[in-house]
């Protein structure tokens, strides 16, 4: 799988520097290859790690992934402690499956407006019996809101999304014109990504985890987000390592304005938006990349940007339910099954942080930067796609991979480059209260 993940994020074989992996296989096990999946994705942006760091001159010959960490990292969210009391439940009470006159229904209503939406349409979760389950998901979304119908894997082969996901690579990678500057050399034991500026516009899981894995490995992360649609308090602690965090609202011009200027400065803009969100702003890849040919750019999506759900809005445990994991892990008696981690979620991310990775890489060799797609429904064609497995479930020890960030304990991230396990540098700051601006360029 991580010659897999190397191959379509456009690296050369005789450049990969495959992690070792210690105290495998991990402790997933089940019926999906979800320990592999989270070795070759983490592993995959490992390997881009020291690819740049070689094409900057500091070459890592060794890089190490523990198995057992890997897998806290893949729960981070679940191993929080904030002043030693654990997060408050991941899922709000609607966000959970329904049954449907027909089946199953995953519903998701962690965000107000979200749940606004939902209870437009049904006003509790035992209405949704008196609706068939595609009905009751084009009714939801039509409204605003998010739920994603249990298909079993053959079921979502058929519907034209599947099809339309199943055609695209695992990576969607574009090559940029060329003229950007090299990034310079790093001196000493500088991180891979040291002096490399990255604007983050991702939200829930999956892109602040590849934003965060870009900042532990030396990146100035700047995560913007619009005022009207605060983050969950719960998710900033674990979405916010390794970044800074500003409010900017681009519904006003001098907020555009300013945005514009951190384009202009970046090196790397990641997106976690559904395709078409931040269109309106001039902020789709094409336009970005028009206006700034020497910013690499990564856009993130639920469902991929092709086919009839290519604007439909997504999460990890959507996917599952629509893409045949929820069947392909279902209980004997019919319940839906979910895999033991927000496996697409974590795995997607550390793909973009790989994608950022290589961009930098190529940029630096030949000054042609990359464009890169990414979507949760083709990391779940990946992990559909590899032969079953069969393993019972192991117990897992966190603890031994938490670090202390102040009142916050939070799972350390996976992996040891040229044999230093990396470290946060400290707790996430006040969400919303950086400025919108860049701090000096830094190699160190």
């Amino acid at each position: 799988m991580l010659a897999e993940a190397w191959a379509a994020l456009g690296g050369d074989p005789a450049s990969l520097v495959a992690p070792a992996v210690t105290g495998g296989p991990g402790p997933f096990g089940g019926p999906l290859a979800v320990d592999e999946l989270a070795a070759a994705s983490a592993g995959a942006a490992l390997a881009a790690a020291a690819e740049l760091a070689a094409q900057r001159g500091a070459p890592m010959r060794r890089i190490e992934l523990d198995a057992s960490g890997l897998a806290a990292a893949f729960m981070s969210e679940r191993h929080l402690r904030l002043d030693g009391a654990p997060p408050p439940p991941p899922f709000a009470p609607l966000s959970r499956f329904a049954r449907t006159a027909d089946g199953w229904i995953r519903l998701h209503a962690n965000y107000p407006h979200h749940r606004a939406a939902l209870l437009t349409v049904i006003e509790t979760v035992e209405d949704a019996a008196r609706w068939r389950g595609e009905e009751l998901e084009t009714a939801i979304v039509a409204a605003g809101g998010c739920a994603a119908a249990m298909r079993t894997p053959a079921q979502w082969a058929a519907h034209p999304q599947g099809a339309a996901v199943a055609r695209l690579a695992l990576l969607d990678m574009e090559r940029g014109p060329g003229g950007a500057p090299p990034l310079p050399a790093l001196p000493g034991a500088a991180p891979p990504a040291a002096g490399v500026r990255v604007l983050d516009l991702t939200r829930v899981i999956a892109g602040p985890v590849g934003t965060r894995t870009l900042g532990v490995l030396g990146a100035d992360v700047l995560r913007i987000d619009p005022p009207q649609l605060p983050e969950l308090e719960q998710g900033w602690h674990d979405a916010g390592l390794g970044k800074r965090s500003a409010l900017l609202d681009l519904r006003d011009a001098a907020g555009r304005d300013r945005l514009e200027a951190l384009l202009a400065q970046a090196d790397v803009l990641v997106t976690g938006y559904r395709p078409g969100a931040l269109a309106a702003f001039g902020l789709d890849a094409e336009a970005v990349a028009a206006r700034h040919p020497h910013l690499a750019t990564v856009t993130l999506s639920a469902w991929g940007h092709v086919g009839p759900w290519a604007g439909r809005r997504g999460f990890d445990s959507l996917v599952q339910s629509a893409c045949g994991i929820a069947a392909r892990t279902a209980a004997p008696d019919g319940t839906p099954g979910v895999l033991p981690a927000q496996a697409l979620d974590h795995a997607t991310g550390y793909l973009v942080a790989a994608a950022a990775l290589r961009a930098l890489t190529t940029r630096t060799r030949d000054g042609r930067t990359l464009h890169a797609r990414l979507a949760l429904a083709r990391t779940a064609h990946w992990l559909m796609a590899q032969p079953p497995v069969d393993r019972e479930p192991a117990p897992l020890d966190a603890q031994p991979f938490l670090q202390r960030l102040g009142s916050l304990m939070a799972v350390a991230p996976p992996g040891a480059p040229a044999g230093r396990p990396l470290r946060w540098a400290g707790p996430p700051p006040p969400y919303g209260r950086d400025e919108p601006a860049f701090a000096p360029r830094r190699l160190e």
